[in-house]
């Protein structure tokens, strides 16, 4: 049976923010815009086919096969094959669209079409299911768990506000990104002691707006979003406990400045899963956080 269970609560969703009419792009998606899985393929695999993918209430992760969620860059050319097709390629029944504002309907329609990509990768035989049985991995769909889709839908209501994160307080990278490439894929990043440039991602540090967006939705749920297990205090960064239970506090004090470092080095380190992202050499929030620490 094909994979649909998610789509009406995403396209109720869509249609609950705003009766207004959302700007669709047929053309090429936008990668920055095709939201990261938030899980890995292949952790901790049973020996059965089975993985770890999203946790539930208890904490416990659920079981996926271990060859979801898909390569990013096979998923984004299914995705734009969706998108230019106005439905779901092996699901025809199924509409979609990848508006590229940053509303929260246009948000929700992105989410919906990635879920839908996700859930019908490849055509099955729906008539057939003992054929399916014996399909390779590669020619079968992956179920919405083996991605965090559905927690970003909820964040796409709730993050902004509830993070309610003051831009002017997050601290700057201090780094441009695609300084020097080398043409292997990395550029220059902060100096070392030597004066010596440390390579980075050219990619890194991100795009400011998706970074305060990430951040936002991790200052909402009190941990890295894409990481639950990392939580955001100001015990990391200051290296000693400091009384502010408070992930992004907003006040003047040497302990919420170091906070909210901590909060953007946590979100930097943990943008597309648990500890991948860009690091911290990218920016100069050591730096920031070594001249707090020895201020006034």
């Amino acid at each position: 049976m094909k994979f649909i269970s998610a789509i009406v609560v995403f396209s109720a969703a869509v249609a609950s923010v705003s009766a207004r009419p959302l700007r669709l792009s047929r053309r090429a998606v936008d990668p920055n815009l095709v939201p990261q899985f938030g899980v890995q393929a292949g952790v901790n695999p049973t020996g059965t086919g089975d993985c770890d993918g999203v946790t539930n209430a208890q904490g416990v992760p659920i079981k996926i096969p271990c060859f979801c969620p898909p390569d990013r860059n096979s998923f984004i050319a299914s995705l734009n094959a969706n998108v230019a097709a106005g439905h779901a390629v092996n699901n025809t029944g199924v509409q979609v669209s990848f508006p590229t504002d940053n509303s929260k309907a246009s948000q929700l329609a992105r989410l919906n079409a990635a879920t839908i990509s996700l859930q019908n990768l490849r055509d099955l035989d729906t008539g057939h299911p003992g054929r399916n049985r014996h399909r390779s991995p590669s020619t079968l769909p992956c179920p919405g768990r083996s991605s965090n889709f559905s927690a970003r839908c909820t964040c796409v209501f709730a993050c902004t506000a509830a993070g309610g994160v003051d831009p002017a307080l997050v601290p700057e990278f201090g780094v441009q990104a695609g300084v020097n490439p080398t043409g292997t894929g990395d550029c220059d990043g902060i100096p070392n002691a030597q004066g010596v440039p440390i390579k980075i991602p050219c990619s890194c540090p991100p795009d400011r707006a998706s970074f305060i967006q990430s951040l936002n939705a991790n200052v909402a749920v009190g941990h890295a979003v894409n990481n639950p297990t990392v939580q955001l205090s100001a015990n990391a960064t200051a290296g000693h406990a400091v009384n502010n239970p408070t992930t992004f506090p907003t006040d003047n004090s040497k302990a919420s400045k170091l906070a909210r470092i901590n909060a953007a080095v946590i979100t930097l380190q943990n943008l597309h899963g648990p500890g991948v992202g860009c690091p911290v050499v990218s920016t100069t929030f050591q730096a920031q956080a070594q001249a707090i620490q020895n201020g006034p």
